[in-house]
């Protein structure tokens, strides 16, 4: 039922460490937000009817280091949407052990990009993410979501 995507690690994306930097885990998430968008209608071809998706905010958790040509999956799941903002959650496993590496929590809001300004989303686009969010709802309850940080005492 989720969307799932595959992304390889690159050697450019590997660190000091030997591992995967985190802004390439960002980069990772990110590539995989717009194939979803697309999914979910709201990508290149949203943007050139004049609206777009801006990232709002994000939470980016890392479990597991991943290295240069290692292979990952990354699915999806739309938690929650309303008139013009959506909040969604990616996580990324090892191919080879099905391992949880890393979880990217996000929140969207549709923009209107001749104003620049949040906008409502059209009733077709409010429809589809609805009926997503619904599908998505009778998931089991994903850890770590809507996590706040700290240091705890």
């Amino acid at each position: 039922m989720l969307p799932s995507h595959a992304i390889k690690v690159l050697p450019e994306w590997i660190d000091h460490n030997g591992h995967l930097n985190v802004a390439y885990y960002v980069l990772a998430f990110d590539q995989v937000t717009d194939r979803v968008y697309e999914d979910w209608s709201i990508g290149l071809d949203y943007a050139d009817g004049g609206m777009s998706m801006f990232t709002l905010g994000m939470n980016v958790d890392y479990m597991a280091e991943l290295m240069v040509d290692e292979s990952v999956h990354v699915t999806t799941r739309l938690l929650d949407v309303d008139h013009k903002r959506i909040h969604y959650f990616h996580q990324m496993f090892r191919d080879t052990d099905q391992a949880l590496v890393s979880t990217n929590e996000c929140l969207a809001i549709n923009v209107d990009l001749a104003s620049r300004r949040s906008a409502e989303f059209p009733p077709a686009v409010q429809q589809q993410l609805a009926g997503i969010q619904r599908e998505h709802a009778t998931l089991p309850v994903l850890k770590g979501v809507a996590r706040k940080l700290g240091i705890r005492r």
